[in-house]
């Protein structure tokens, strides 16, 4: 899905309502804006408890920290 946005003067921009109701994205959640080659993604934060007994056991080993993920 695709859909244009204008940079309001502040710099603001608005997540079109078909997305925001794909993805039941809510005021005040949280995302990530990054940059990568070029390309700005807005990625979704989301609430980890709601994701407990979804995947199985899962644990934290070998994951990398917060901050490399995202590089």
């Amino acid at each position: 899905m695709n859909e244009t946005v204008t940079v309001s003067p502040k710099y603001q921009v608005v997540i079109p309502s078909l997305i925001r109701k794909e993805l039941d994205i809510r005021p005040g959640e949280k995302v990530v804006v990054m940059e990568k080659d070029g390309v700005i993604h807005l990625i979704r934060v989301g609430n980890i408890k709601k994701l407990r007994g979804k995947f199985g056991k899962i644990t934290s080993e070998g994951l990398r920290d917060e901050e490399e993920r995202f590089t």
